[in-house]
């Protein structure tokens, strides 16, 4: 029996990148999905994308809202009744140096890359069923310094320690937390903010298999952590990332 049969996932940001790529896995493995995301236009492509009609339900919802995020569970209460997964992958990046950091840019990006993600799984708890799996997602970033990455980094690591303390909290309720963190994935949001093709190789030969990451390669390892093969992995950390944070290339 293919792994999602009668379960539903949401995913927020997921119309494009690693959110569209697990809900792509997701509907393969006969499940649905709740793709969120502030662009509305964008959640209706990743729709058409999947063609799988009403097995995905898109509700326009910025995470750094917990109102709207109230909006978002009651549609999913509303259309599936419950969640059997969460993956909050919703995130917004920020090349800057340290000095240029304006307030508006600390609270827009902690706005959605952490209390976003912190109440997008508070918010998901009463639809949760037993043996769900939630899936934080992070960054390479969290576990080496780059110095235009300061805030963003940091909010990656904020994600990475609430998976280590979510895990014990909603373990009696038969849920398990995870973190996946990817390296270089050639999304949107990478490609802007590499800039160009010449920062893009500088990127990938820091590599040690020698390429950049495609959002499939982050869509199977969060399709394991939601999976009934993962049902002992809770409160861990899996670094997708080609070897980039604990290799040099040869």
């Amino acid at each position: 029996m293919p792994e999602f049969t009668g379960k539903t996932v949401l995913i927020t940001g997921g119309g494009s990148g690693i959110g569209l790529a697990t809900a792509r896995r997701v509907i393969a493995g006969a499940g649905q999905v709740v793709l969120a995301g502030r662009n509305a236009d964008r959640l209706a492509m990743a729709a058409k994308d999947l063609d799988a009609g009403g097995r995905v339900l898109t509700v326009p919802t910025d995470v750094s809202r917990p109102d709207q995020l109230d909006d978002l569970a009651a549609r999913v209460r509303d259309r599936f009744g419950s969640l059997q997964g969460v993956v909050a992958n919703a995130g917004e990046g920020l090349n800057a140096a340290t000095a240029d950091v304006t307030e508006d840019d600390f609270d827009r990006i902690v706005g959605t890359n952490f209390k976003g993600v912190f109440f997008t799984v508070q918010r998901s708890l009463p639809l949760l069923t037993e043996g769900a799996g939630v899936v934080l997602v992070s960054s390479w970033l969290a576990h080496r310094g780059m110095a235009t990455g300061s805030l963003y980094a940091a909010t990656k690591a904020a994600v990475a320690n609430l998976a280590q303390t979510l895990a014990p909290d909603l373990a009696q309720r038969g849920v398990r937390v995870n973190t996946v963190t990817p390296g270089h994935i050639r999304t949107e949001m990478f490609d802007a903010m590499t800039g160009n093709d010449q920062v893009r190789e500088f990127f990938r030969s820091q590599v040690p298999l020698g390429r950049l990451g495609d959002p499939a390669d982050i869509a199977d390892a969060v399709a394991y952590l939601l999976s009934p093969a993962s049902a002992y992995v809770s409160g861990q950390e899996l670094v997708v990332d080609g070897g980039l944070v604990r290799s040099v290339p040869a």
